[in-house]
C-alpha cells in the first residue's frame, strides 16, 4: 500500500514545520508532541501601529483636492469603512442617522444622536465639530445647518454609494438648491491607492491568517466537522492578534460550491477541505484560501489543485502596471478553456471573478473581472483567487493577496507549490 506523506507524518510522530515569521517557507519536520496549541500561540501584531491622526488629516486634504477637481461642495458618509478611513470613527448603522461631512474647504463635521456623542468621540481621531440631535429632532436639519455654516447652500453634494436612500432623501429635501451626486470619485480616489503604512497593516493581517493556516493544517483529522475546523482557525487567528475574524471550511462535495452548502459533511480519508479565512489588523483585512486533502490525494485532486495554482501564476504575471484589470481574469479563463473548463463561467470551471480589491473592506473596487477597464497602478491591492469547481465532486480554490508596485505585483503571502506542502510563506514587505 502506498503511504502518503501525511499518513507517514501521523505514523512516525512527525509534523509539518511551522511558519517562519521572517518569511521562510514551511518545510522540514518536528515532533508531533511539540505542535503548539492555540492557547500557546503568541500575538504577532504588537510591532505594528494604527493609522495616526496626521495620516487621516492628509486623507481629508486629498479628498478636498478631489472635491475641488470634481466641483463637489461636500461629501456625506454613513458609518462604515469610509467613515473610519477619514475620521477614525468606528460605529454602526441604525435608524438613527450618524453622518460624517467633509466640506470642500474647512473642518469636517459629525452629526449624531445626543446620547451617542460620548461613544462617537471615543474613536473620533480628528476634528471636534460634533453636532447632536435629540430624539424628537431631525438629523437632516443639523446637516443643513452644518453646510450653511461652511457657506455651502448650492452646488453638488456627494453621497457615498452605500448611504441609505432615506438618509439621502431626508438630506436633499432640505437642500433644494443643491444636487446630489456620487461621492465615489472622492472616496475611491483616496482609498484605492494604499500607503506604505496601510500595506504594512495588510501584510500583518495576512501573516496572522497564514500562520493560523499552518496551525490548522497540522490538526486536521478524519472525523472532524467543518465547524470544528473553523473553531480551530478562529482561535488561532485570535491568539495571533487578528480581529474581526471570519472563516469558512467546505468539505468534500461542499467544496464545489464557492460559498458552501447546508449539506452536512465530515472529513474522511481523501477528503478535500477548502478553507477561506481572514481577519483584520487595525482595520485592514486579510483574505486567504487554502485547499487541503486529508490523507493521500487522488491523481484527479492533484491535477485540479496544480491547475488552479497555475491559474494564480497566470493572474500574477498578467497583473502589470497599466494593464486593464479585466485582462487578468481573461488570461486565466483563456488557459482554463484550453484544458476543457468553461468557457466563461460555465461549470466545471471558474464560476466567479479571479479577484477583488481589498483594504479596509474584504471586497473593494477594482475587480479582476471580465470587462473591468480600470488600469492597474502602484498601491492597488487585490485578491488572486482563481478556482475550479466540479459539481458533485469537489472544488479547489487557492487565494493569496497581491499589491501593485511601480515594478509590478508582489505577494503578501507566497502561494504553496505543492498539495503535499500546501501552506506557502509570508513574503517580506
Amino acid at each position: 500500500m502506498k503511504i502518503s506523506k501525511r499518513n507517514f507524518i501521523k505514523a512516525s510522530g512527525a509534523s509539518l514545520a511551522t511558519l517562519s515569521l521572517a518569511g521562510t517557507a514551511f518545510a522540514g519536520s518536528t515532533n508531533k508532541s511539540k505542535v503548539t496549541p492555540e492557547t500557546e500561540l503568541k500575538n504577532i501584531t504588537t510591532n505594528v501601529t494604527a493609522i495616526t491622526p496626521a495620516e487621516r488629516m492628509a486623507r481629508i486634504k486629498k479628498a478636498q483636492r478631489l472635491m475641488e477637481k470634481f466641483n463637489i461642495a461636500a461629501i456625506i458618509l454613513e458609518p462604515g469603512a469610509a467613515m473610519d478611513y477619514f475620521s477614525g470613527i468606528q460605529w454602526w448603522r441604525s435608524e438613527r442617522v450618524t453622518a460624517l461631512i467633509i466640506p470642500r474647504t474647512g473642518d469636517i463635521g459629525v452629526i449624531c444622536p445626543f446620547f451617542e456623542e460620548p461613544s462617537i468621540r471615543e474613536t473620533l481621531s480628528i476634528g471636534d465639530d460634533v453636532r447632536v440631535w435629540q430624539e424628537h429632532e431631525s438629523p437632516f436639519e443639523k446637516i443643513k445647518h452644518f453646510l450653511s455654516d461652511r457657506g455651502l447652500k448650492k452646488g453638488k453634494i456627494g453621497f457615498e454609494n452605500s448611504v441609505r436612500f432615506f438618509a439621502l432623501k431626508g438630506t436633499m429635501a432640505l437642500l433644494p438648491a443643491m444636487q446630489d451626486v456620487s461621492a465615489e470619485p472622492i472616496t475611491r480616489g483616496c482609498r484605492i491607492i494604499k500607503s506604505q503604512h496601510e500595506l504594512q497593516l495588510m501584510h500583518k493581517a495576512n501573516e496572522v491568517t497564514l500562520t493560523a493556516y499552518a496551525h490548522v493544517w497540522k490538526k486536521l483529522e478524519i472525523g472532524m466537522t467543518p465547524s470544528q475546523v473553523k473553531e480551530i482557525m478562529t482561535n488561532a487567528q485570535s491568539a495571533l492578534g487578528g480581529k474581526g475574524i471570519w472563516n469558512m471550511a467546505l468539505v468534500n462535495e461542499a467544496s464545489a460550491y464557492p460559498h458552501g452548502t447546508h449539506q452536512k459533511q465530515v472529513i474522511k480519508e481523501g477528503s478535500i477541505v477548502l478553507m477561506d479565512c481572514g481577519c483584520n489588523v487595525h482595520g485592514y483585512q486579510s483574505d486567504i484560501s487554502r485547499t487541503f486533502v486529508v490523507g493521500e490525494p487522488s491523481k484527479h485532486q492533484r491535477k485540479i489543485w496544480q491547475t488552479v495554482r497555475t491559474g494564480q501564476n497566470i493572474a500574477f504575471e498578467k497583473a502589470q502596471i497599466g494593464v486593464e484589470a479585466g485582462a487578468v481574469d481573461d488570461a486565466v479563463r483563456k488557459h482554463y478553456q484550453t484544458l476543457g473548463f468553461g468557457p466563461d463561467y460555465k461549470l466545471p470551471g471558474l464560476s466567479h471573478r479571479t479577484g477583488h480589491g481589498i483594504g479596509m473592506e474584504g471586497h473593494e473596487s477594482v475587480n479582476f473581472v471580465h470587462g473591468e477597464k480600470e488600469k492597474l497602478a502602484a498601491g492597488m491591492c487585490f485578491s488572486n483567487e482563481p478556482g475550479i469547481y466540479i459539481p458533485g465532486k469537489f472544488g479547489v480554490r487557492l487565494e493569496d493577496c497581491i499589491y501593485m508596485t511601480a515594478n509590478g505585483p508582489r505577494w503578501f503571502t507566497v502561494p504553496a507549490d505543492s498539495l503535499d506542502d500546501p501552506i506557502g510563506k509570508v513574503e517580506k514587505l
